[in-house]
């Protein structure tokens, strides 16, 4: 698992940022079936949500709340097997897991990102905060605190920070596989 690699091995490279074209806005979708009532389960199509923190407070059940809605839309939920409603939780422990990170390490989350392309589900938090999020060493078993990095190690295929050189802060990603 990677802490520093900008974007997960493989072919499809880095995710656009916002001044490359992705919709703009508190909360936007794309792709062709982003939304609609009865489109297919997890779709291949490319579908994007964007949410923008700026002035709102209560952010990590916020960040759950538009998770768990773009689930819905992209077919996700509700889960008709037991692997599909575990696929969904974890992506919504992640959410809260990136999201709270930001919050107490980073002056708080600009903007979270949710992106399907049907085999993968990769979530962004963008922050202006410069710390790097790590595993803390040694893990304490039984202690509360400490442990969301390591969550976030567990559940997903891949994770890591992307830097912008002259620019403040950080977009921390993760990456889980959809359901079968």
């Amino acid at each position: 698992m990677s802490t520093t690699r900008p974007h997960s091995p493989g072919d499809r490279g880095p995710e656009p940022s916002g001044a490359s074209g992705t919709p703009t806005g508190d909360e936007s979708d794309e792709g062709p079936s982003a939304g609609v009532p009865g489109q297919e389960s997890l779709s291949s199509a490319r579908q994007v949500r964007r949410l923008s923190f700026e002035g709102r407070s209560g952010v990590v059940p916020l960040a759950r709340d538009f998770a768990r809605q773009a689930l819905y839309a992209w077919g996700w939920l509700p889960a008709d097997t037991a692997d599909r409603r575990a696929a969904a939780e974890d992506v919504l422990l992640v959410v809260s897991e990136l999201v709270t990170n930001a919050c107490l390490h980073a002056e708080g989350p600009d903007e979270l990102w949710v992106t399907c392309d049907g085999k993968v589900l990769r979530i962004e938090v963008s922050d202006k905060g410069a710390g790097q999020p790590a595993p803390r060493t040694p893990l304490r078993a039984g202690r509360p605190g400490g442990h969301g990095m390591f969550i976030v190690q567990r559940l997903c295929l891949d994770w890591g920070v992307v830097r912008t050189p002259g620019v403040a802060g950080k977009k921390v990603w993760a990456e889980l596989g959809a359901p079968a």
